[in-house]
């Protein structure tokens, strides 16, 4: 089988590379930035790196595989598809892993469905660095069976989610609250750290809380613990904001989780639990979900 990328940034250079010792045939690639007099360079490097075939045209690539990867830049993706048109074909099978939006990717689905074509919203949830063509990822649209099917004995990680473009995308966004949340915080505390010489205390300290659990007991004793205490934890980050803005950092991260812990408060988890921890985060979010009503 044949493979083609439009779009060949990190995406298609590392699933490449993956790709060649997987059994896969030939990779064909075209990028609109191939003859950039600055970008232009780095794709053919990618190119000749990984075993792929650059060539001149987006049609050149539909004409020569059976899969199509979409890997531009979110901000492109629907621009892209609409150019794409001409070339596509009832029996293609468009895979659209940009980072885009789960409307983006419904919108994709509704410009290019009268082609005829196997649509595939496909969300990455790991390194590709590290994980290359077997990143774990979920898949969504009305062409995730057949994706599942000519891909699963080539390496790849894939899960269907719905047959609805746009929900494999939902999960992932879901999960970038904590992926990206937690480098800006862990960015906010360094800082804050550093300052302060402090940072080999504040981190063995961290390192020996996170490290004496699993993430799922982790995540369930700080979830019902805030459930009982987020107003003396409230006030307590207001305090923390107060020291960063003494020491000229600026508290982002720090005034977020002020005001999610406010609103926790503001659910009165603690009078309903009696001051009694619950012993399980699900009974949590079913608690302030009944608040809310």
């Amino acid at each position: 089988m044949n493979l083609g990328f439009i779009g060949f940034g990190e995406v298609g250079f590392e699933m490449s590379r993956g790709f060649k010792g997987a059994g896969i045939e030939k990779v064909f690639a075209y990028d609109v930035m191939q003859g950039d007099s600055v970008y232009g360079p780095l794709i053919k490097e990618r190119v000749q790196t990984s075993g792929a075939i650059l060539v001149t045209s987006p049609q050149e690539v539909f004409d020569k595989v059976d899969v199509v990867f979409v890997a531009v830049p979110g901000a492109k993706a629907l621009e892209t598809a609409k150019g794409l048109i001409p070339f596509l074909k009832n029996s293609t099978l468009y895979v659209d892993v940009s980072a885009s939006s789960p409307d983006i990717k419904r919108n994709i689905w509704k410009t290019i469905k009268e082609t005829g074509v196997y649509f595939v919203d496909a969300a990455m949830l790991g390194s590709l660095p590290v994980y290359k063509n077997k990143v774990p990822t979920l898949a969504s649209g009305n062409g995730s069976d057949l994706f599942l099917k000519l891909m699963l004995s080539y390496g790849m990680n894939l899960e269907k989610v719905s047959n609805n473009p746009g929900d494999a995308t939902a999960i992932k966004f879901v999960r970038s609250i904590f992926m990206k949340g937690l480098p800006a915080l862990l960015v906010e505390v360094l800082e804050a750290a550093s300052i302060m010489k402090v940072d080999h205390l504040v981190l063995k300290s961290l390192a020996d809380t996170m490290n004496a659990c699993s993430f799922e007991q982790t995540l369930n004793r700080l979830v019902t613990g805030s459930a009982i205490h987020a107003e003396r934890r409230a006030h307590e980050m207001k305090d923390v904001i107060k020291m960063l803005e003494d020491i000229n950092v600026q508290p982002t991260m720090s005034k977020a989780t002020f005001e999610r812990l406010t609103w926790l408060a503001s659910k009165n988890l603690k009078d309903k639990f009696g001051g009694k921890t619950p012993k399980e985060w699900q009974v949590v979010v079913k608690a302030w979900e009944e608040a809310a009503k």
